[in-house]
């Protein structure tokens, strides 16, 4: 099933829409969640029954509003809601466990005024198993493509994968984006001798990596795009002109298991439309 975090702020219900549409592209039920954080109130300050059963309340609300957002933007979605008691991220980060993704808006209501994406996708991007969809806002005129970024690492195939299942399912183009940039010393005249070569292997990086995909979906459109530039300006450039950005998250260490990279951080914090971050198996 897809999972939808709901808290009522405008980006949440972004992503319960997009959630819907995705749910119908994949013809799974959508079950969209509302954490009922108590601990704030969980001291002598606060009467310990009354404000609880107002928040309850107040979620079993806001439930039902989200509840109608969907059903109204895809009739033929089946919906469920659950309310539950727990930190948002980490009631987010359980459900991952029977989730086809993850879709949460860019900052919640609780999020700081100014802050491109709140600490609860960033958390549940960060360490969900699942792919994590980031919404900012409300969605914007169909462009029909999608960005995924691919680089050395043999484990950018989840990414990929999700990808192109995206670009089939809504029939469109998929970019593939190879973003590179010369070592430090920069320019050599060794180096700029063999820049033609440079960039040939690079394209060839990517014909290599998308290839099974490809033979997998033989009628996505693909283009290959590399480019010399930083890969977070790349794939933020790319985003705006893109329905959806696509990008790894690489298990190399210890750190890396729990915290993204900081080219999935850039991207998520940059890019104009959704992103989605799929981790390594």
């Amino acid at each position: 099933m897809i999972i939808a975090g709901f808290d009522g702020s405008a980006a949440a219900r972004a992503a319960v829409e997009w959630a819907a549409d995705d749910a119908l592209r994949l013809a799974m039920p959508l079950r969209i969640v509302h954490a009922v954080d108590r601990w704030p109130y969980q001291n002598a300050t606060f009467p310990p029954q009354e404000w609880p059963d107002t928040m309850i309340r107040a979620g079993e609300k806001l439930l039902a509003e989200a509840e109608a957002v969907a059903r109204t933007r895809e009739p033929a979605v089946t919906v469920d809601t659950r309310l539950v008691q727990g930190a948002p991220a980490a009631v987010l980060l359980e459900a991952a466990g029977e989730a086809a993704e993850i879709v949460v808006g860019s900052r919640g209501l609780g999020g700081f005024a100014g802050a491109l994406i709140g600490s609860v996708s960033m958390h549940v991007a960060d360490q969900a198993a699942c792919p994590v969809i980031v919404i900012r806002g409300e969605q914007g005129p169909v462009r029909g493509e999608i960005v995924v970024g691919v680089d050395d690492a043999s484990d950018c195939g989840p990414a990929l994968a999700y990808a192109f299942e995206q670009a089939a399912l809504r029939g469109s183009t998929l970019r593939a984006i190879h973003a590179w940039q010369l070592p430090t010393p920069m320019y050599s005249p060794a180096l700029a001798r063999d820049l033609d070569d440079l960039r040939a292997s690079q394209l060839q990086l990517v014909t290599e990596a998308i290839a099974v995909y490809r033979d997998k979906h033989p009628d996505v459109r693909v283009i290959k795009d590399v480019r010399q530039v930083h890969p977070v300006e790349a794939l933020t450039e790319a985003s705006a002109q893109a329905d959806l950005v696509v990008v790894g998250s690489h298990s190399r260490n210890a750190l890396e298991r729990v915290l993204l990279g900081s080219v999935s951080r850039g991207v998520l914090h940059h890019a104009h439309c959704p992103v989605a971050v799929v981790r390594t198996a």
